[in-house]
């Protein structure tokens, strides 16, 4: 699934910007940079369970436009 391989490519990139940043060895212009590119990983992140909670609804919806809510675990 492309989704979950760019959200996951995305959580792995936002992930390695937080390291680098908490890291504190990075000047202030290399940080602004890292945190840039970590808003544009996040954003794509954001997007893609925005992505996936949309199919889940459409999933859940009845045929009278309402929607049914189950656990996700529940069969």
């Amino acid at each position: 699934m492309a989704t979950t391989k760019s959200f996951e490519s995305a959580l792995q990139k936002l992930e390695d910007s937080v390291d680098q940043l908490e890291s504190g060895e990075l000047s202030l212009d290399q940080s602004l940079k890292v945190f840039a590119a970590g808003i544009k990983q996040a954003d794509i992140c954001r997007r893609s369970l925005q992505d996936i909670e949309l199919r889940v609804e459409q999933l859940l919806q009845q045929d009278d436009g309402s929607f049914q809510r189950k656990p996700l675990n529940d069969e």
